[in-house]
Protein backbone atom coordinates (compact mmCIF):
# COMPACT_ATOMS: atom_id res chain seq x y z
CA UNK A 1 0.00 0.00 0.00
CA UNK A 2 1.24 3.25 -0.66
CA UNK A 3 -0.02 6.44 1.85
CA UNK A 4 0.75 10.17 2.29
CA UNK A 5 0.10 12.55 4.63
CA UNK A 6 0.01 16.30 3.37
CA UNK A 7 3.86 16.61 2.64
CA UNK A 8 5.14 13.89 2.71
CA UNK A 9 4.81 10.03 1.87
CA UNK A 10 4.78 6.46 3.88
CA UNK A 11 5.68 3.77 2.09
CA UNK A 12 4.57 0.08 3.37
CA UNK A 13 2.91 -2.17 1.12
CA UNK A 14 -22.33 -6.50 0.10
CA UNK A 15 -24.68 -7.94 -0.63
CA UNK A 16 -25.88 -4.33 -1.17
CA UNK A 17 -29.60 -4.98 -0.59
CA UNK A 18 -31.69 -3.16 2.21
CA UNK A 19 -30.34 0.29 2.29
CA UNK A 20 -29.46 1.71 5.97
CA UNK A 21 -31.47 4.91 6.21
CA UNK A 22 -30.78 5.70 9.64
CA UNK A 23 -30.44 9.31 10.31
CA UNK A 24 -28.14 9.85 12.64
CA UNK A 25 -25.34 11.81 12.33
CA UNK A 26 -21.79 10.76 12.73
CA UNK A 27 -19.96 11.42 15.88
CA UNK A 28 -17.58 13.58 16.07
CA UNK A 29 -14.86 15.09 18.09
CA UNK A 30 -12.47 13.42 20.24
CA UNK A 31 -13.11 11.38 22.92
CA UNK A 32 -14.99 8.31 23.63
CA UNK A 33 -14.09 5.62 26.62
CA UNK A 34 -10.86 5.18 27.86
CA UNK A 35 -9.23 1.75 26.28
CA UNK A 36 -9.86 -1.37 28.46
CA UNK A 37 -8.31 -4.48 27.64
CA UNK A 38 -9.38 -5.71 23.96
CA UNK A 39 -8.70 -8.65 22.56
CA UNK A 40 -9.36 -11.59 19.96
CA UNK A 41 -12.08 -12.91 22.10
CA UNK A 42 -11.50 -16.56 22.28
CA UNK A 43 -14.86 -18.28 22.34
CA UNK A 44 -16.64 -15.25 20.67
CA UNK A 45 -17.32 -14.49 16.94
CA UNK A 46 -18.80 -11.62 14.59
CA UNK A 47 -21.90 -12.24 13.05
CA UNK A 48 -22.22 -14.03 9.78
CA UNK A 49 -24.54 -11.40 8.54
CA UNK A 50 -22.71 -8.55 5.94
CA UNK A 51 -23.97 -4.56 6.36
CA UNK A 52 -25.27 -2.73 3.75
CA UNK A 53 -23.29 0.47 2.90
CA UNK A 54 -24.83 4.32 2.04
CA UNK A 55 -27.92 4.97 -0.13
CA UNK A 56 -28.76 3.08 -3.29
CA UNK A 57 -27.83 6.11 -5.40
CA UNK A 58 -24.40 6.18 -4.32
CA UNK A 59 -21.40 6.33 -7.06
CA UNK A 60 -20.76 2.54 -6.02
CA UNK A 61 -23.76 1.12 -6.83
CA UNK A 62 -24.40 2.68 -10.33
CA UNK A 63 -24.09 0.65 -13.11
CA UNK A 64 -21.96 2.05 -15.63
CA UNK A 65 -22.13 -1.16 -18.09
CA UNK A 66 -23.28 1.46 -21.26
CA UNK A 67 -21.21 4.62 -19.77
CA UNK A 68 -19.06 6.90 -22.18
CA UNK A 69 -15.19 5.80 -22.23
CA UNK A 70 -12.81 8.35 -21.37
CA UNK A 71 -11.02 9.97 -23.71
CA UNK A 72 -8.11 8.93 -22.67
CA UNK A 73 -9.47 5.45 -22.33
CA UNK A 74 -7.32 4.31 -25.24
CA UNK A 75 -4.30 5.61 -23.94
CA UNK A 76 -4.51 4.71 -20.65
CA UNK A 77 -4.79 1.47 -21.17
CA UNK A 78 -1.76 0.78 -23.80
CA UNK A 79 0.13 2.53 -21.65
CA UNK A 80 -0.58 0.32 -18.24
CA UNK A 81 -0.36 -2.71 -20.42
CA UNK A 82 3.03 -1.73 -21.96
CA UNK A 83 4.25 -0.77 -18.21
CA UNK A 84 3.57 -4.25 -16.91
CA UNK A 85 -0.30 -4.84 -16.45
CA UNK A 86 -1.61 -5.41 -12.74
CA UNK A 87 1.24 -5.75 -9.94
CA UNK A 88 2.48 -9.44 -10.22
CA UNK A 89 1.81 -8.81 -13.65
CA UNK A 90 -1.83 -11.04 -12.99
CA UNK A 91 -5.02 -10.26 -11.47
CA UNK A 92 -5.00 -11.66 -8.42
CA UNK A 93 -7.25 -11.71 -5.38
CA UNK A 94 -6.64 -10.56 -1.83
CA UNK A 95 -8.63 -11.94 0.89
CA UNK A 96 -7.11 -10.25 4.25
CA UNK A 97 -9.11 -7.47 4.75
CA UNK A 98 -11.97 -7.31 7.52
CA UNK A 99 -15.62 -6.04 7.94
CA UNK A 100 -16.24 -6.02 12.14
CA UNK A 101 -19.99 -5.04 13.12
CA UNK A 102 -20.58 -3.50 16.08
CA UNK A 103 -23.70 -3.55 18.35
CA UNK A 104 -24.95 -0.25 20.14
CA UNK A 105 -23.73 -1.30 23.42
CA UNK A 106 -20.22 -1.34 21.82
CA UNK A 107 -18.34 1.41 23.89
CA UNK A 108 -16.02 3.66 21.26
CA UNK A 109 -12.19 3.78 22.88
CA UNK A 110 -10.06 6.71 21.80
CA UNK A 111 -6.76 6.11 20.25
CA UNK A 112 -3.85 7.75 20.62
CA UNK A 113 -2.26 9.32 17.15
CA UNK A 114 0.41 7.78 15.36
CA UNK A 115 2.44 9.93 12.48
CA UNK A 116 0.18 7.70 10.28
CA UNK A 117 -2.73 10.11 11.41
CA UNK A 118 -2.88 13.39 8.94
CA UNK A 119 -4.88 16.59 10.22
CA UNK A 120 -7.19 17.68 8.99
CA UNK A 121 -7.29 14.99 6.97
CA UNK A 122 -8.59 12.29 9.53
CA UNK A 123 -10.82 12.26 12.19
CA UNK A 124 -9.96 11.83 16.41
CA UNK A 125 -13.30 10.53 17.73
CA UNK A 126 -13.83 7.46 19.28
CA UNK A 127 -14.08 4.22 17.72
CA UNK A 128 -16.21 0.59 18.60
CA UNK A 129 -14.28 -2.17 19.18
CA UNK A 130 -16.29 -5.30 19.09
CA UNK A 131 -15.26 -8.20 21.24
CA UNK A 132 -14.09 -11.15 18.58
CA UNK A 133 -12.77 -8.91 15.66
CA UNK A 134 -9.56 -8.36 14.29
CA UNK A 135 -7.21 -6.38 12.31
CA UNK A 136 -6.31 -6.75 8.39
CA UNK A 137 -3.86 -10.00 7.78
CA UNK A 138 -3.45 -10.53 12.30
CA UNK A 139 -5.80 -13.01 14.27
CA UNK A 140 -6.68 -10.42 16.75
CA UNK A 141 -6.36 -6.62 17.21
CA UNK A 142 -3.06 -6.27 17.62
CA UNK A 143 -0.89 -5.28 14.77
CA UNK A 144 2.05 -7.80 14.99
CA UNK A 145 3.23 -8.25 11.30
CA UNK A 146 3.45 -4.36 10.93
CA UNK A 147 1.68 -4.38 8.08
CA UNK A 148 -1.63 -1.98 7.06
CA UNK A 149 -3.53 -3.34 10.10
CA UNK A 150 -6.92 -1.62 8.63
CA UNK A 151 -9.54 -2.03 10.99
CA UNK A 152 -12.90 -1.44 9.91
CA UNK A 153 -16.12 -1.60 11.93
CA UNK A 154 -19.57 -0.96 11.04
CA UNK A 155 -22.52 0.32 13.69
CA UNK A 156 -25.67 -0.02 11.87
CA UNK A 157 -27.31 1.53 14.93
CA UNK A 158 -25.49 4.96 14.40
CA UNK A 159 -25.16 4.67 11.02
CA UNK A 160 -21.98 4.87 11.02
CA UNK A 161 -18.98 3.36 9.08
CA UNK A 162 -15.09 3.63 10.59
CA UNK A 163 -12.12 2.69 8.69
CA UNK A 164 -8.78 2.98 10.23
CA UNK A 165 -5.34 2.64 8.41
CA UNK A 166 -2.61 0.80 11.08
CA UNK A 167 -4.44 0.42 13.71
CA UNK A 168 -2.70 -1.47 16.76
CA UNK A 169 -4.16 -2.45 20.20
CA UNK A 170 -1.89 -4.20 22.68
CA UNK A 171 -3.76 -4.67 26.18
CA UNK A 172 -5.08 -1.19 27.26
CA UNK A 173 -3.35 0.55 24.61
CA UNK A 174 -4.66 1.94 21.41
CA UNK A 175 -2.67 3.92 18.82
CA UNK A 176 -3.85 4.51 15.46
CA UNK A 177 -3.33 6.06 12.06
CA UNK A 178 -5.75 8.14 9.79
CA UNK A 179 -9.24 7.01 11.07
CA UNK A 180 -12.07 8.12 8.69
CA UNK A 181 -16.27 7.71 9.76
CA UNK A 182 -18.25 7.69 7.14
CA UNK A 183 -22.37 8.60 7.56
CA UNK A 184 -23.82 5.69 5.82
CA UNK A 185 -27.19 7.70 5.46
CA UNK A 186 -25.45 10.12 3.40
CA UNK A 187 -24.91 10.50 -0.53
CA UNK A 188 -21.25 11.93 -0.11
CA UNK A 189 -20.65 14.48 -3.04
CA UNK A 190 -18.13 14.04 -5.79
CA UNK A 191 -15.20 15.59 -2.97
CA UNK A 192 -16.23 13.08 -0.78
CA UNK A 193 -14.96 14.60 3.27
CA UNK A 194 -12.74 17.38 1.11
CA UNK A 195 -10.67 17.61 -1.60
CA UNK A 196 -6.87 16.93 -1.16
CA UNK A 197 -7.89 15.14 1.59
CA UNK A 198 -7.18 11.16 2.06
CA UNK A 199 -9.03 8.55 4.10
CA UNK A 200 -8.05 4.89 5.31
CA UNK A 201 -7.28 4.34 1.80
CA UNK A 202 -4.56 6.64 -0.39
CA UNK A 203 -7.66 7.84 -2.99
CA UNK A 204 -9.70 9.04 -0.37
CA UNK A 205 -12.90 7.12 -0.39
CA UNK A 206 -14.14 4.13 1.68
CA UNK A 207 -12.87 0.99 1.77
CA UNK A 208 -15.86 -1.11 2.57
CA UNK A 209 -18.88 -0.36 0.04
CA UNK A 210 -15.63 -2.11 -2.43
CA UNK A 211 -14.67 -4.99 -0.84
CA UNK A 212 -16.51 -8.66 -2.12
CA UNK A 213 -17.75 -10.99 0.10
CA UNK A 214 -17.90 -14.80 -0.08
CA UNK A 215 -21.61 -14.79 0.88
CA UNK A 216 -22.29 -12.11 -2.16
CA UNK A 217 -20.23 -14.48 -4.46
CA UNK A 218 -22.38 -17.16 -3.28
CA UNK A 219 -25.11 -15.72 -3.87
CA UNK A 220 -24.39 -15.51 -7.31
CA UNK A 221 -24.53 -11.67 -7.48
CA UNK A 222 -22.20 -8.57 -6.49
CA UNK A 223 -24.02 -5.44 -6.91
CA UNK A 224 -21.04 -2.67 -6.88
CA UNK A 225 -18.11 -1.35 -7.87
CA UNK A 226 -14.97 -3.55 -7.13
CA UNK A 227 -11.66 -2.39 -5.02
CA UNK A 228 -8.72 -2.55 -7.39
CA UNK A 229 -4.46 -1.33 -6.74
CA UNK A 230 -1.78 -0.66 -8.85
CA UNK A 231 1.95 -0.51 -7.87
CA UNK A 232 2.77 2.65 -7.51
CA UNK A 233 4.94 3.54 -10.45
CA UNK A 234 1.74 2.81 -12.46
CA UNK A 235 -0.51 5.38 -11.18
CA UNK A 236 -0.51 8.74 -12.37
CA UNK A 237 1.75 11.30 -9.92
CA UNK A 238 -0.33 13.92 -8.37
CA UNK A 239 -3.55 13.72 -9.73
CA UNK A 240 -7.20 12.11 -8.89
CA UNK A 241 -10.69 12.00 -10.44
CA UNK A 242 -13.43 12.24 -8.36
CA UNK A 243 -14.71 9.98 -6.70
CA UNK A 244 -10.69 9.94 -5.38
CA UNK A 245 -9.78 13.31 -3.22
CA UNK A 246 -6.70 12.20 -2.83
CA UNK A 247 -3.24 11.41 -4.37
CA UNK A 248 0.41 10.68 -3.13
CA UNK A 249 3.94 12.15 -3.82
CA UNK A 250 4.48 8.64 -4.13
CA UNK A 251 2.96 7.52 -7.54
CA UNK A 252 5.14 8.25 -10.02
CA UNK A 253 3.23 7.34 -13.53
CA UNK A 254 3.10 9.57 -15.93
CA UNK A 255 0.04 11.68 -18.12
CA UNK A 256 -0.66 8.29 -19.93
CA UNK A 257 -1.26 6.78 -16.62
CA UNK A 258 -4.40 6.05 -14.45
CA UNK A 259 -5.22 8.29 -11.75
CA UNK A 260 -6.27 7.49 -8.02
CA UNK A 261 -10.14 7.42 -8.62
CA UNK A 262 -10.37 5.54 -12.35
CA UNK A 263 -13.35 3.35 -13.07
CA UNK A 264 -12.37 0.39 -15.12
CA UNK A 265 -14.92 -1.45 -16.96
CA UNK A 266 -14.16 -5.51 -18.12
CA UNK A 267 -15.55 -5.38 -21.56
CA UNK A 268 -18.80 -5.85 -22.49
CA UNK A 269 -17.56 -8.78 -25.12
CA UNK A 270 -15.05 -10.41 -22.83
CA UNK A 271 -16.18 -14.00 -22.53
CA UNK A 272 -17.22 -14.52 -19.24
CA UNK A 273 -17.99 -18.59 -19.89
CA UNK A 274 -14.38 -18.54 -20.23
CA UNK A 275 -13.55 -18.12 -16.82
CA UNK A 276 -12.19 -21.01 -14.64
CA UNK A 277 -14.31 -20.86 -11.82
CA UNK A 278 -18.47 -19.60 -11.17
CA UNK A 279 -17.02 -17.32 -8.31
CA UNK A 280 -14.66 -15.48 -11.01
CA UNK A 281 -17.43 -15.07 -13.24
CA UNK A 282 -19.21 -13.77 -10.89
CA UNK A 283 -16.45 -11.15 -10.11
CA UNK A 284 -16.14 -10.32 -13.94
CA UNK A 285 -19.67 -9.94 -14.27
CA UNK A 286 -19.55 -7.39 -11.90
CA UNK A 287 -16.72 -5.80 -13.44
CA UNK A 288 -18.77 -5.45 -16.36
CA UNK A 289 -21.71 -4.11 -14.56
CA UNK A 290 -20.29 -1.67 -12.05
CA UNK A 291 -16.68 -1.43 -12.93
CA UNK A 292 -13.60 -1.01 -10.57
CA UNK A 293 -12.27 1.87 -8.54
CA UNK A 294 -8.46 2.80 -8.19
CA UNK A 295 -8.07 2.89 -4.48
CA UNK A 296 -4.68 2.65 -3.83
CA UNK A 297 -1.20 1.20 -4.30
CA UNK A 298 0.47 -2.26 -4.08
CA UNK A 299 0.19 -5.15 -5.78
CA UNK A 300 -2.49 -7.63 -5.31
CA UNK A 301 -4.89 -6.24 -7.83
CA UNK A 302 -8.85 -6.77 -6.30
CA UNK A 303 -9.62 -6.89 -2.73
CA UNK A 304 -11.92 -9.46 -1.34
CA UNK A 305 -13.24 -9.34 2.07
CA UNK A 306 -12.01 -12.27 4.22
CA UNK A 307 -14.62 -15.05 5.02
CA UNK A 308 -13.74 -14.95 8.83
CA UNK A 309 -17.55 -13.80 9.45
CA UNK A 310 -18.99 -14.87 6.77
CA UNK A 311 -21.53 -17.97 6.03
CA UNK A 312 -19.48 -19.05 2.46
CA UNK A 313 -16.01 -19.07 2.47
CA UNK A 314 -13.71 -18.65 -0.11
CA UNK A 315 -12.47 -22.07 -0.54
CA UNK A 316 -15.69 -23.03 -2.01
CA UNK A 317 -15.29 -20.68 -4.46
CA UNK A 318 -12.92 -18.73 -5.91
CA UNK A 319 -9.32 -18.98 -5.79
CA UNK A 320 -6.29 -16.16 -5.40
CA UNK A 321 -5.53 -16.61 -9.00
CA UNK A 322 -8.84 -17.72 -10.64
CA UNK A 323 -8.78 -14.27 -12.59
CA UNK A 324 -5.41 -14.38 -14.01
CA UNK A 325 -7.17 -14.68 -17.49
CA UNK A 326 -7.91 -10.60 -17.44
CA UNK A 327 -5.70 -8.86 -18.38
CA UNK A 328 -5.33 -5.24 -19.00
CA UNK A 329 -6.26 -5.17 -22.44
CA UNK A 330 -9.55 -6.57 -21.62
CA UNK A 331 -10.58 -3.36 -19.74
CA UNK A 332 -11.32 0.26 -20.40
CA UNK A 333 -12.32 2.94 -18.55
CA UNK A 334 -15.09 4.81 -17.90
CA UNK A 335 -15.38 8.89 -18.16
CA UNK A 336 -13.40 10.23 -15.32
CA UNK A 337 -14.48 14.24 -15.87
CA UNK A 338 -12.07 17.02 -14.16
CA UNK A 339 -8.37 15.82 -13.19
CA UNK A 340 -7.67 17.27 -9.82
CA UNK A 341 -4.37 18.37 -9.37
CA UNK A 342 -2.99 16.91 -5.96
CA UNK A 343 -1.85 20.21 -3.60
CA UNK A 344 -1.77 17.95 -0.24
CA UNK A 345 -3.34 20.81 1.36
CA UNK A 346 -6.90 18.99 2.64
CA UNK A 347 -10.12 21.58 2.91
CA UNK A 348 -12.11 18.78 4.60
CA UNK A 349 -16.02 19.64 3.92
CA UNK A 350 -17.59 16.85 5.75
Amino acid sequence: MIFANLTRCLVVVFPVGIILTIGCSTPSGGGGAGVGSIDAGEGESQPDTSPSYFPSDSIWYQDVSAAPLDGQSAEVIAWLEAAGGWGTGQMRVDFSIEVLQADEDVELLSFVPTDDHFSPDCDLTGMPVPPGGALEGEDGYACESDGDCHLIVVQESTSTLYEMWRADINGDEFSGGCLAVWDLSRVYPPSGRGENCTSADAAGYPIAPLLFTADEVAAGSIDHAIRFILPNDRIRNGVYVHPATHSTGATAGPASAPPYGARLRLRSDYPVDTLPSDGARVVARAMQTYGMFLADGGNIALTAQSDRFTTAKWEDLLGTRDLTDLQVSDFEMVEAGERFIYTGNCVREL
